[in-house]
């Protein structure tokens, strides 16, 4: 599975895969397999992207077209 998601909302913000490697403490090469789906992506970096770019952790793996995370308070 390709993660388009992850590298348009790195590239909205004109970052780069070593950027974002960085913030996760990954290299650049094991970021890219993430975004082309060639790696699973385990879920403390998940937790790190959604609130890196806050956006809903089920954006970032595009099962929601919403991109801010739900209010459970609601």
């Amino acid at each position: 599975m390709e993660f388009k998601r992850l590298k348009a909302l790195r590239e909205e913000r004109d970052l780069t895969q070593r950027d974002i490697g960085k913030i996760l403490n990954i290299s650049r090469q094991l970021y890219s397999r993430y975004e082309r789906g060639a790696q699973r992506i385990p879920v403390k970096h998940l937790i790190t992207l959604h609130s890196y770019y806050n956006v809903s952790v089920d954006y970032l793996l595009s099962l929601s077209d919403e991109k801010r995370p739900m209010d459970v308070n609601k």
